[in-house]
């Protein structure tokens, strides 16, 4: 049975006309996979529930059931919104969700120390990067950011350990 969690996977951006409509900011990959999680999506912890998500060019539109004015929909932009971890589809053995990766131990390959927690991701343009916050046991307290590449940088990922081997040394 998988953990029940919140994963964000978007925020209501800037409101649009005068009915309630709202531009939404998709932080799924790719962006359009947010259509697919419309039934299970969670604003604030309320009890409220999007009347749609359209498509408009490369950007999305989307309402609130019963928000049909645009003073009030004001009030939810950069809200973020949410699904639980048990709405995703479960990934093949060597598939993992980004969120799965937080607070796993991060170990380089070559002398087997710890460098550090992943403390989060983040993507700087080239490729998504690992943020690697240093814990007590950690070789030293610098804060890391290893470019998330299989085979070159990230080596192997053990969930039942919650182990991260990279090949990236301490003083890169």
């Amino acid at each position: 049975m998988r953990k029940n969690s919140l994963i964000c996977v978007g925020t209501i951006g800037r409101p649009k006309g005068l009915k309630g409509e709202f531009f939404l900011n998709s932080f799924c990959s790719p962006a359009e996979n947010i259509i697919d999680y419309i039934e299970n999506i969670i604003i604030n912890d309320e009890e409220l529930k999007l009347q749609y998500i359209k498509k408009n060019n490369s950007k999305f539109l989307s309402k609130i059931m019963n928000i049909d004015d645009l003073e009030t929909i004001k009030g939810y932009t950069n809200t973020k919104l949410f699904i639980s971890s048990d709405n995703l589809p479960i990934l093949s053995l060597d598939e993992i969700y980004w969120h799965q990766l937080a607070g796993m131990l991060v170990f380089d390959i070559n002398k087997d120390e710890l460098l550090g927690k992943v403390s989060g991701l983040n993507n700087f343009g080239s490729t998504d990067c690992l943020i690697i916050d240093p814990t007590n046991d950690s070789i030293d307290n610098k804060e890391r950011i290893i470019p998330f590449i299989r085979e070159t940088f990230i080596k192997k990922i053990d969930q039942k350990k919650q182990i991260i081997e990279v090949n990236w040394q301490k003083d890169y």
